[in-house]
């Protein structure tokens, strides 16, 4: 019994117990092979710089040498000046001097009077360089052995994140660097001497161990951990130390307590020396490159020691191997069985329930997981991100698609008759939705492109479907994120359904804002295809709000889930009466979101089959949480000198009905015109028109314009107003003269 439940809860959970072992294993094995080296210490860095700034170092001082001082003094600072400037901090009593200048050799006059402050400063200390290649220290202190080295250790991205506190010569004779010399000089005038232990390859300095670095700590693989390294965890921006130019110090333009005590550092931060080092800081949050000058690494790593020892901030720790492998596995297991448990969680606060969705958990696991580590380095732990995100999300996705797989014959079943989002909705929710025929209140929008067809007939099929995509690619995204249901695609124009199969409280409403973002898309539409050399577009959408019949239509052959009904009809009826960038609502609709759209007017609409009316609603934006506003656009006619001579021909569908007529186009706007005319259509119709060459007699066309009946005019008893939908290209040329 006991064996059979187990095997029993193994083939429950036998989708974590394949996918997080693998997820596990895959990362472990990129990050033994240091793919993911590079990402972690990307990460590390934007810990640094969201960390809070310590404050300023007060027992450091750089004497920098600006740019402004080489142009006065010279490059390299001349053995004169640099003697005067060692005197002039002698005077001040410093702790120690630590001259981070290579001088190897004089340079220029007062060489003597440099070795003279050279044999006369005992807490003076210079540099050489010990890596390759190789740079000699000045003789003399050379000779007195106050030298030191002034190496770095640079990771392979080119920045500095460990210090350096010693390293062996070519004689294989350790060597102190500068900053580790003048930290020793200022602790030992406190008492605090090194001390080494466990078996002498240790550093203690007071209660502060030195962990030396090895070089797989952190997120490391197979780093170079010679010499003595640690994790560099004090880490500070371009110029935040206190400074003095080496002009101002000459000059005695400085505080009496800027150097007296402290530990001085004179080195470069002049652009033209090129003596900087990229660190975490290097690049700000705008991706602003800011290397840090050399001087202040040596300052930076000086100010790490001094705080653990003296300040009691601890060093930059991180996890033995072991653990780090442990906790990369616990974030595969969560991110397996987050998604293999169950659909969804509830979670109960005073007798209420709240549903939690898995996504909602994925998030918050992923954002406890970024917090956690993040208050962890705060508390100078180095934990693992990259890996541990890298497992959790794998795992959840291995889980998500092997749900998939499973899921994958009922979906092939469905998907021959069901549109995707009734496929998905009743595979997350078995039992919710009733694709049988049902009555059920649904709004209606369908969107149409005005004057499409002539578009079609001036352009290639290649353009056409560009042209198409480019549009639909936008709509799709509009209507998705108000929550429609694209029912059907007709070309240039879409039916969406708000209620169906999925029904809410704001459907109306969703469905209205939904229309007024989609006109106010048309402008990012019509950019891109002024970009791409295409015509641009004009859309009209119509609305209605009604009770139809939805469920599985059609055969065994083909069926689809679709909604039929006189109020599916009506909104098409609805929508034939839109200009472009016109949204038009029944009265149904209305009546459902009156407190919170807003409308130009009201429009009184004839159509076939219906005997009264029809009162249609011009929407000019919605208010409440969605807050969208159409545009309106401004009209500024013209009066013509001279009438352009037009015929004209009502428009039903996409054909002519009945006769054409003859009439004057007399006044014109971007937008639309006036003709005068003995016969005047009705109102709201569509219309034909062809622009007619007078000078041949009216007898050929210069080119047709599609537009509709918005208003009669009385101009002299006679005439109408036409609002254009597509004029065609050589028209516009001439409409534009006159405009």
């Amino acid at each position: 019994m006991l064996v059979k439940n187990f095997r029993q809860k193994l083939w429950y959970w036998r989708g974590v117990l394949i996918a997080a072992p693998t997820i596990t294993g895959i990362v472990l094995t990129l990050r033994l092979w240091g793919l993911l080296q590079n990402t972690e210490l990307s990460v590390f860095d934007k810990y640094v710089r969201f960390r809070p700034q310590q404050a300023v170092d007060n027992r450091i001082t750089i004497v920098e040498i600006t740019e402004s001082d080489l142009i006065k003094y010279g490059f390299p600072l001349p053995d004169n000046i640099l003697a005067e400037l060692l005197n002039k901090i002698k005077q001040q009593q410093p702790k120690v001097i630590g001259l981070d200048i290579y001088r190897d050799l004089p340079v220029g006059d007062g060489h003597e009077n440099l070795v003279k402050v050279f044999e006369s400063t005992p807490n003076l200390y210079g540099i050489k360089k010990v890596a390759n290649p190789p740079v000699a220290a000045p003789p003399i202190l050379e000779k007195l052995g106050q030298v030191t080295s002034n190496d770095f250790v640079i990771d392979s991205d080119s920045k500095q994140r460990r210090g350096l506190l010693s390293l062996a010569d070519k004689d294989k004779n350790d060597i102190f660097t500068l900053s580790m010399t003048l930290s020793l000089v200022y602790l030992q005038d406190r008492g605090i001497n090194p001390e080494l232990i466990k078996n002498n390859k240790i550093i203690k300095l007071g209660n502060t161990i030195l962990t030396p670095f090895e070089g797989n700590n952190g997120a490391y693989v197979r780093a170079n951990a010679a010499g003595y390294q640690i994790l560099l965890n004090s880490y500070k921006p371009r110029g935040y130390f206190n400074n003095i130019s080496v002009k101002n110090l000459l000059s005695n333009n400085f505080k009496s307590d800027l150097l007296k005590d402290k530990i001085i550092l004179i080195g470069t931060t002049a652009e033209s020396a090129n003596d900087f080092v990229n660190t975490p800081y290097s690049v700000d949050l705008f991706h602003n490159f800011l290397p840090t000058p050399g001087v202040e690494i040596h300052a930076q790593l000086v100010s790490e020691i001094l705080t653990s020892v003296i300040d009691k901030h601890p060093l930059l720790k991180t996890w033995a191997e072991p653990w780090e492998y442990l906790w990369i596995t616990f974030w595969a297991f969560a991110g397996a069985i987050l998604v293999w448990w169950g659909r969804g969680f509830q979670l109960k606060i005073k007798n209420v329930y709240f549903q939690i969705k898995k996504i909602q958990l994925f998030t918050l696991s992923f954002i406890l997981l970024i917090l956690g580590t993040y208050i962890a380095f705060l508390n100078a732990w180095w934990i693992p991100v990259v890996p541990a995100l890298l497992t959790f999300s794998g795992s959840a996705i291995f889980v998500t698609a092997y749900l998939a797989r499973t899921a994958s014959d009922l979906r092939r079943t469905l998907g021959r008759y069901l549109t995707d989002e009734v496929v998905a909705s009743l595979l997350e929710t078995p039992g919710g939705l009733k694709l049988v025929g049902e009555k059920r209140k649904v709004t209606t929008l369908i969107s149409d492109i005005r004057g499409f067809t002539s578009i079609s007939e001036r352009l290639p099929p290649e353009e056409i479907v560009r042209l198409l995509n480019l549009y639909l690619a936008v709509m799709n995204k509009i209507i998705k994120y108000y929550g429609g249901t694209i029912n059907d695609v007709m070309g240039d124009g879409l039916v969406v359904f708000f209620g169906a199969p999925i029904q809410r409280q704001d459907d109306s409403e969703r469905c209205v804002a939904c229309a007024i973002a989609m006109q106010l898309a048309m402008s990012e539409v019509n950019k891109q295809n002024l970009e791409l050399n295409l015509p641009e577009l004009k859309m009209g959408i119509g609305i209605n709000t009604g009770e139809v019949i939805v469920g599985n239509i059609g055969s065994e052959e083909h069926i689809k889930y679709t909604a039929i009904g006189s109020h599916v009809n009506l909104a098409a009826r609805v929508e034939s009466y839109t200009t472009g960038g016109q949204v038009l609502i029944s009265q149904s609709t209305y009546n459902e979101i009156q407190s919170t759209v807003k409308v130009n007017g009201q429009i009184q609409a004839s159509m076939k089959g219906i005997a009264e009316p029809v009162t249609l609603y011009d929407v000019s934006g919605i208010g409440g949480k969605y807050n969208l506003v159409i545009e309106e656009e401004k009209e500024d006619f013209i009066i013509l000198d001279k009438p352009l001579l037009v015929s004209y021909g009502i428009l039903e569908g996409k054909h002519l009905a009945g006769d054409e007529y003859l009439g004057q186009l007399i006044m014109l706007s971007s937008q639309g015109g006036v003709i005068n005319a003995e016969n005047i259509p009705p109102s709201l119709s569509n219309l034909k028109l062809n622009l007619l060459d007078e000078d041949n007699n009216g007898v050929n066309t210069l080119g047709e314009i599609y537009g509709k009946v918005k208003y009669q005019s009385s101009l002299e008893g006679k005439g109408f107003y036409v609002r254009f939908t597509l004029v065609n290209p050589k028209v516009e040329e001439i409409f534009n003269h006159f405009l």
